[in-house]
Parts: structure tokens; sequence; C-alpha cells
């Protein structure tokens, strides 16, 4: 026998099986206890939160030999006729693929004829919304009288799609998004029932990720499961197959953004990477993450609201404590129209990049709370008694009328021959590295930083921090040591002064060609 999908295995059959539409059930069930049933009902709400099967459940009820507190007794003849859908009296309708105004005439041709079994006739249209306007018209006149052995039961995700023409004949029921713990706990049961073992933690997360329905979450699960049959079923494993991240990495990468440490920031992308997680499901959880900040921020009571164990929302407090609420805001928005950009972007990595700069670096952009903060952080530095004279420069620097003028730098007696081999090979010692240092030093420039110290500028803080890192320096250096055959001491400096390299600092490399014509033409004159 072929397998059958969780979502399809499980759907309930009865009205005590539905979990999470109390309000719904217990309305239908006593329509049908008091026989006070209406002719057209339309069930609204998100995917998988059970207007179909209630629908099923209906259409069953109003036509069992012998129902039980107003639910099918799924024993009887026409139960299980409507249960193996063979059943004349239940018609289902995709309105997706049968919206024509032929399809609904052909319905209002057949409701003319009375059920051969049972009580009533029941057309479940599915996705009514679907239905074109000539097909509503068609409908429209059949919905208002039918029949009084005819029941239709008219199912949307989109409710504001419906004329007011149709809503206005039927009884609307607004299914709700399925709790978590709802979700979870019908969750736990099947796994019992399956004999599977599940952590708790993960049919949490995968309730969570449901996102309130229960057709996803089971559907979520069925995945998880099948990938690691026969093992438990683990949170690591979960998200695993789903590309997800723990929140211990969001909280790694937030402490990162917060100490304006892009490197770091950028380095801790890499792992995600690596580890396959998906770019676009990274971006709605990390922007959800930065969601339960901003609550911990706002209130000390937010256990209930924003779901997360006690660890969690203790790291949670002592994040909040580091960021104001304007930060917050600012890394929510940015996140949220990277959410918008990335699904059709061919480079999503790069822009993800983009967005943890900008995270770092308010100055990037001219948004009011970029702004905002870009002043908080200066009134921080004056108050801590730092100069932020050079920052005001940085910020500033295109409206200033005029400068001070800067000495030129004095030029070196010599040049070590130490460091002329090496500016001599610099582009093919560049050529020798991996692609993020070739990537971080295509625009450096050399200089001298001491009698035999060679001083490589470079011109954004993402090369500097990531070149002044100990285990990088020392792979520049040993790429020199392999090239030229010496060891020469590399200093990596961050141009901040806002003028052109020469203003501030020698240019070896135009010294030593200025050297190498010099002696050609010296040789071409004798």
């Amino acid at each position: 026998m072929s397998y059958t999908a969780l979502y399809r295995k499980f759907r309930p059959g009865e009205f005590e099986d539905v979990k999470g539409q109390e309000h719904i059930v217990t309305t239908l069930k006593n329509q049908i206890k008091a026989d006070r049933i209406g002719h057209a009902y339309l069930f609204c709400g998100t995917r998988g939160t059970g207007k179909t099967t209630i629908a099923k459940i209906l259409a069953k009820a109003v036509n069992c030999e012998s129902p039980i507190d107003g639910s099918p007794c799924n024993e009887c003849p026409t139960c299980k006729s409507i249960n193996e859908g063979t059943s004349m009296n239940v018609i289902e309708i995709d309105a997706a693929s049968n919206n024509g105004v032929d399809n609904i005439r052909e319905i209002r041709d057949e409701v003319t004829y009375s059920p051969t079994e049972g009580k009533y006739k029941v057309y479940i249209i599915d996705e009514v919304h679907m239905l074109s306007i000539g097909a509503f018209n068609a409908l429209l006149k059949t919905l208002e009288e039918p029949p009084s052995y005819v029941i239709f039961i008219l199912a949307t995700t989109e409710a504001h799609k419906i004329p007011i023409t149709i809503l206005s004949r039927c009884q609307r029921y607004d299914f709700k998004r399925i709790t978590i713990e709802t979700i979870s706990q019908r969750l736990k049961d099947l796994m019992v029932h399956e004999q599977i073992e599940v952590e708790d933690k993960a049919i949490r997360y995968i309730a969570k990720k449901a996102d309130g329905s229960m057709r996803d979450a089971l559907s979520l699960l069925d995945q998880c499961i099948a990938f690691y049959l026969g093992e438990t079923l683990t949170y690591n494993h979960v998200l695993e197959v789903l590309g997800a991240v723990d929140t211990e990495v969001f909280s790694k990468l937030l402490r990162k953004i917060i100490d304006k440490d892009i490197v770091g920031a950028i380095e801790q992308l890499e792992v995600l990477i690596i580890q396959g997680r998906e770019l676009g499901q990274f971006i709605i959880d990390f922007t959800w993450y930065l969601r339960n900040l901003m609550l911990v921020k706002n209130s000390d009571d937010m256990e209930d609201v924003i779901d997360i164990s006690t660890e969690n929302l203790l790291q949670l407090k002592e994040e909040a404590e580091m960021v104001d609420m304007d930060t917050i805001l600012r890394f929510i928005r940015i996140f949220s129209d990277l959410s918008n950009q990335i699904k059709y972007a061919s480079q999503k990595r790069v822009l993800v990049e983009i967005a943890i700069i900008k995270l770092c670096k308010p100055t990037m952009e001219n948004n009011m709370d970029s702004i905002l903060e870009r002043i908080a952080q200066l009134e921080k530095q004056i108050d801590e008694g730092v100069s932020v004279q050079k920052q005001f420069q940085s910020t500033y620097v295109e409206s200033s009328v005029s400068h001070e003028p800067l000495e030129r730098p004095e030029l070196p007696k010599a040049i070590p021959e130490d460091i002329r081999q090496v500016v001599q090979s610099w582009k093919s010692i560049i050529a020798s590295g991996s692609g993020i240092i070739k990537t971080h030093l295509k625009a450096a420039k050399l200089s001298l930083g001491g009698e035999n110290r060679l001083l490589v500028v470079v011109e954004d803080e993402l090369a500097e921090g990531y070149l002044n890192r100990e285990e990088h320096k020392n792979d520049l250096e040993q790429l020199i040591a392999d090239k030229v055959g010496k060891e020469v001491e590399v200093e990596v400096r961050l141009n901040q002064t806002n003028r052109p390299f020469e203003d501030s600092f020698v240019d070896i490399e135009k010294l030593i060609n200025m050297d190498i014509t010099i002696e050609e033409e010296e040789e071409g004159g004798i």
C-alpha cells in the first residue's frame, strides 16, 4: 500500500477532532442539533486552518443517519460513502480550475434534481474567489433561492475578493490561525500514535514555522521525519532539514552588529552559508528575532507574547540593554526591505552583506532614523570624552568649504631591499592569495611603516578589520615570505584623512618605479 501523507492520514473525521476552531465547531453542531441548517456558508481563513475539513464534516453530519451530538457517526453507509469519496450527494469543485460561467451553469442545472440518498446535496466550492464575474453572477440566483435539499459551502483565503452580493447571502465563518500550543499538542499526540520519537523543542519549532496552519505543520513534520527515518527527530535535525538557523546564531550576529564589528558579522554569515542555510529563511527568522528584541525592550512581561525559552529570554533581555529602541527599529526596517528585494535577486548573498554593513554603519544611509543614530553615537563619544573631530570630518567632508593644509609626507632616504622586492612582486603576491585577500587588497596602496616594515593602506573599514586580524595578517606575511624568500613585517592602516593617499603617505610604488626608469635610462645612455 502506498504511503499516505500525515495531513491526509490524520485529517479529522468528526467535529471533536478539529483543533483550534472551537467557535465554529460549536455553532455548526448547535445548528445541526436544532435542525437550523443554513443553505449557504462562507468559510474564510488562511491556508491549512481547517476550512475544507470542516466543510466535509458538515456535509457528512447533515446527511448522517444517526448523528452523535451534532457530529457524524462515520459508521452509517452515507458517512462511509462520503469518506470514500463515492457519494453522489457531496460535490467538491475547485474554483481555481473551474471558474467559468459554464461550470456554474452545470451546477445550476444539477440542483434541480433531488439527492438519490440522504437528505442534502452539498456543493463545496474551494477557492471561490477565483470565479469570474460572470460565474459569480450565474451563481447568484441559485445561491439566493436554492432548493430546500441543497447546501452551498464556499471556502476562500481571500474574502475581500468575494462580491458583496454573494457575501450577503451566506453565513460567514472566519477561521483563526491555530495557536502554537494547539499545533504542538496535536503533533505530539500524532507522534505518540505513530510511535516516532521527537524532541519537544523540535515539535515547537515546527509549530512556530507553520504560522498558524495545521496542514503546513504536518507537512513540515512529515518532511523532517522522512529525512531522519528511524532516528529520534531532534531540534538540530529540524533546523538542518528546513534550512533554518538557531537563535544562538542570531544572538552572536546581533552582538557583532551592535559592536560595529563588520568583519565578525560577515564571518558569521559565512558560517551560515557554508552550513547550507537558506538566505531567504534566514532574513525572515532574523527579522522575527529583532521583533522579539523590540518587544522585550518595551516591556518586561513578554514571556507569553514572544514564545521563547527562559534561557533565550534572558539572553534577549541582556541584548535589549545594549541597544536603543531607534536602532532596533532601523534594523527591522533594513531587513524588512531586504526581504522584499531578495525574492527575485540573483546575488542574494551580496544583498545580505550590504544590509549587514548598513546595520553596522548608519553613515551609509540618509534616513531620519540613521541620522538620529549617528547623532546619538557622537553624543555618546562626547560624553565619554572621545574626540569626534575625525568622525565629524568623515561624515560631513563633502559639505566642508575649505580644508586645513596638510604637511606633505617626508620622503625616505632609502627604501630597504626587502621592501623593494615585495613592492615589485606585489601583484603576484596578491594573485597567489585567497579570494578574500585579493578582494581586500585590490585597491590597497603601499608605503613605509618604519625602517623595515611594509605599510599597507586601505580605504574601507571592512578591509582594515579583516587584515588586522592576527590570523589573516599572518597569512599575508606568509605569502610575502613564500614569494621573496624573506620575512617582512606588515602593518595595515585605514586611510581616515578623507584626502588622496599621496597627501598623507609616501607612495613607494611610484618611487621604486621611478628608480627603475632612471636606471634603465642611464644604462641606455652609456
